[in-house]
């Protein structure tokens, strides 16, 4: 809540917005696991909570960070109840030998064109955003010191309609651009999904293709040789099927966007429109 204080001795107005357009556009789904190629995956749905996981620095975009602070604090020394016996195991069939491939998901984005389209265009969003934002908390400071200055001069009665004006402007002014931020944010989210949706399947393909059937983020690996990056490849299979992704209009929330049929082989892919309005009632 956007909070006003009114005195003698000046106004002082704090518009209460924290705008970061693009943040969830700039979160790839990178958790540092491995995947088997060929796997059928589960549909998206609830995740559990994971642990922070840090990932170097690309240029691009920002990346999930882990807590350094927390990270160096022991866990508690519970006392825990007493361990429970292990059950013999059968002998199972041996897994095969691992065939190890490499990819850089953020190296990936930096080659991917719908990606890279994707985000020139709401990074464009986020920063009219905080213009317009910066705009009108400037405009509510200056209301403020008009109303310090011209305070003396007015009844108790005129001086209470002020501060309920000023205050009225400030809350709208939080609840618009917190509005515009989510959708923003909401379009970021779409993207990604896309993106994501698309570049696991091509890196089984690439993986497949090569006989790799254990494929690390590089994030996590030390050193490696580029025999076993599979990320030029994945970037390029990627760019030719997925050049360029649906991007909601600009103030249209990405929840709003309906389904549509894939196009036909050879067509352009058709965009997303947004859900139909109900008719008005007159």
């Amino acid at each position: 809540m956007i909070k006003t204080n009114i005195g003698h001795a000046g106004a002082a107005i704090a518009l209460a917005l924290i705008v970061n357009p693009v943040a969830g556009f700039a979160q790839p789904a990178q958790t540092g696991d491995w995947f088997v190629p060929g796997q059928a995956h589960p549909a998206p749905g609830p995740q559990p909570a994971r642990p922070p996981q840090r990932a170097p620095a690309t240029g691009l975009m920002p990346m999930p960070g882990g807590n350094e602070q927390a990270a160096n604090v022991a866990p508690p020394q519970f006392q825990l109840p007493p361990e429970p016996e292990i059950p013999p195991v059968p002998k199972g069939q041996a897994t095969p030998a691992a065939i190890v491939g490499i990819l850089s998901v953020p190296d990936v984005l930096k080659i991917s064109t719908a990606y890279q389209t994707a985000y020139k265009e709401l990074n464009a969003r986020g920063q009219k955003l905080n213009e317009d934002a910066q705009k009108e908390q400037n405009a509510l400071r200056d209301l403020g010191q008009t109303f310090a200055a011209e305070r003396a001069k007015l009844s108790p009665e005129q001086i209470r309609t002020k501060e309920k004006e000023i205050q009225d402007r400030a809350t709208e002014a939080q609840r618009k651009f917190g509005e515009r931020n989510r959708i923003v944010q909401e379009a970021g989210q779409y993207v990604m999904m896309q993106i994501n949706r698309t570049m696991e399947k091509v890196a089984q393909q690439v993986a497949l293709s090569r006989g790799v059937n254990l494929v690390l983020n590089r994030a996590q690996i030390l050193g490696t040789t580029a025999d076993f990056d599979l990320t030029p490849a994945v970037a390029e299979v990627l760019n030719k099927a997925l050049p360029s992704v649906v991007v909601p209009p600009d103030g249209v929330s990405a929840l709003a966007m309906t389904p549509v049929k894939p196009a036909a082989e050879g067509a352009a892919p058709a965009a997303a429109a947004p859900a139909a309005k109900p008719p008005q009632k007159h």
